[in-house]
């Protein structure tokens, strides 16, 4: 007997990862997301993973939740065009939303806001630039 599972559609997926970049941005886990909202953990899962569709009134609660507006969780969707918007801002962002979603760049991210003098900032850059450059020559 050949399973025929259904694919998650592109936009479900895309929201659910929008939910995780803002769970994990502000440091929370998905079990408080789902004690907030009064579901489990494992449907939070379900729904980052776009495995499960979330539902209007749940994507408005998980908006006051996470504190951002429900357009927050369709910005740069497949299938999106903007009036100007090019495949370039597209890759940008999604390549931000991938760092923005790893462990590392979360962790790098809110290290970095912390520090208040611009010049060590630049410093801070000039040093990623230079390690990203001595890669690249191995």
């Amino acid at each position: 007997m050949i399973e025929n599972k259904k694919k998650p559609n592109p936009i479900d997926i895309h929201v659910g990862s929008r939910i995780r970049l803002r769970r994990t941005m502000l440091g929370m886990s998905q079990e408080k997301l789902g004690e907030s909202l009064g579901i489990t953990f494992q449907q939070i899962q379900k729904y980052e993973k776009g495995t499960n569709r979330v539902g209007a009134s749940r994507l408005q609660n998980i908006s006051n939740i996470l504190n951002v507006p429900v357009s927050f969780f369709f910005e740069d969707a497949p299938g999106e065009h903007s009036a100007g918007g090019g495949g370039m801002e597209a890759s940008s962002s999604n390549y931000v939303v991938d760092f923005l979603s790893s462990s590392e760049g979360l962790q790098l991210n809110r290290a970095f806001v912390k520090i208040s003098d611009p010049k060590v900032r630049r410093k801070v850059v000039e040093l990623v630039k230079a390690l990203a450059a001595e890669a690249d020559a191995d």
